[in-house]
């Protein structure tokens, strides 16, 4: 188990790391930390701390955080403990929700920099490959746990994915560690403990060389995905233009590569792809929607949408019931008018950029329809406008319109009277409107 660690943290070990090691106080995790700070002690210029995360999920979760006290009280390491709520509604189940609570908290604790470690063994690429193999991934998910990877403002690194869960045990007694296990762990009503304690006896029992035959595996698939990233690389080149697709460059690519492409742009945005029978049906509809058309792909994840012969991958969801109400919103014309994430902010702003207060009796509004505004010495209806200047559709319901009195003013800060509707000329004062997404 050193040798391993030492082995895949040695350029880190070197450079004089800081370490922030995820204490369950599960066994795996104090044989992490404990060997982690043997190494520490014998290198120079190298820090360790430990972090638990408590979930309140079990009866003991507090004793268990006592625990993971004492070790560090023992090991003379630095401990963070920090409280998190799990949504237990989640449709993808309380192990996912937990994860995603857990993933969030050291996102929030890590330094710029810092590297977090934790303790997934093979065992645990072993489990990951064949529970997403069950579920029908693909390539990426197959490719299972990576060694390292950016994590917030500095890494995640898996060291000990080639070390057995028994090579850990084994450890820990012999440094006669203490540890506490969390019997959630023998519940095989959740799907990885089913594998691990019911499935996995069974399959080793015909294969005895399963563990090293799946780590092959994997390790195969994370050679195709890297091929295929570089090969959506080079499609992207030449389809991709400001986050969107071209629907003509992806017309000329295999079904294959299509879809290869979509899961490459999703992944860049940070997006999870839809499944694989709603992507080859979505992107059916996005690709052979008439012009007049404005098709979507929608997922829970996040959408994509066709609009003048581009695909928009969005990371959030532009239902116009999630505007503001359309009523009205009175402003003094001070400050920033905050109007919710699709909406944005309103404020005035001198040419120089400088903040400023247009004072008067302000109100915003959303489209009702057939609303005009002065632009040019012409009135023109703001549909036109909209559609002259190709502002998304889906973005349309959302850009506020400022009035003065009865007079429409300003559309965001895309178009205003020259007179700000006081009757003079505004002195090149300009509607300033930002902190939402992009309309065009």
């Amino acid at each position: 188990m050193l040798d391993t660690l030492r082995q895949q943290l040695q350029m880190d070990l070197e450079a004089g790391a800081h370490w922030c090691v995820a204490l369950s106080g599960g066994v795996d995790s104090t044989a992490l930390l404990h060997g982690l700070m043997r190494l520490a002690r014998a290198a120079d210029g190298n820090h360790v701390r430990a972090v638990h995360i408590n979930h309140h999920l079990h009866d003991e979760a507090d004793a268990w955080a006592a625990a993971c006290r004492r070790l560090c009280a023992e090991l003379g390491v630095g401990l963070s403990c920090l409280d998190v709520a799990v949504a237990a509604d989640g449709s993808d189940g309380l192990e996912a929700a937990a994860r995603r609570a857990r993933y969030a908290a050291f996102d929030t604790l890590l330094g710029d920099g810092e590297i977090l470690v934790t303790a997934h063994h093979r065992d645990d690429q072993i489990e990951t490959v064949l529970l997403r193999l069950l579920r029908g991934t693909g390539p990426h998910g197959l490719a299972a746990i990576p060694v390292r990877r950016r994590f917030g403002g500095g890494w995640l690194v898996r060291p000990l994915l080639d070390v057995d869960r028994a090579a850990l045990a084994a450890y820990v007694r012999a440094q006669r560690l203490a540890w506490s296990e969390d019997p959630a762990n023998a519940d095989t009503s959740f799907d990885r403990n089913y594998l691990r304690h019911r499935a996995l006896p069974v399959l080793r029992a015909r294969w005895p060389g399963l563990s090293d035959t799946i780590t092959r595996a994997a390790r195969l698939s994370g050679e195709a995905v890297q091929m295929l990233d570089e090969l959506a690389g080079i499609d992207a080149a030449a389809a991709c233009l400001d986050g969107t697709i071209s629907v003509a460059a992806l017309e000329q690519l295999s079904p294959p590569r299509r879809r290869n492409l979509v899961r490459h742009a999703l992944r860049d945005r940070g997006l999870l792809p839809p499944g694989e029978v709603r992507l080859r049906a979505g992107l059916e509809q996005l690709l052979t929607a008439g012009p007049d058309r404005l098709p979507a792909l929608i997922w829970p994840g996040g959408q994509i949408r066709r609009y003048r012969g581009r695909l928009y991958v969005l990371d959030f969801d532009p239902d116009p019931a999630d505007q503001p109400a359309s009523a009205g919103h009175r402003w003094d014309g001070s400050g920033r008018l905050d109007l919710g994430p699709l909406a944005g902010r309103l404020g005035f702003t001198r040419r120089d950029g400088a903040a400023a207060s247009v004072s008067g009796d302000w109100i915003v509004r959303f489209r009702g329809g057939g609303e005009r505004i002065e632009v040019g010495g012409r009135h023109k209806t703001i549909k036109n406008l909209f559609q002259e200047r190709g502002i998304l559709p889906w973005m349309r319901p959302h850009v506020p319109l400022l009035y003065r009195d009865t007079r429409l003013v300003a559309v965001g800060d895309l178009w205003q009277a020259g007179d700000c509707g006081a009757g003079t000329p505004a002195g090149g004062v300009r509607v300033a409107w930002d902190r939402h997404p992009s309309v065009q």
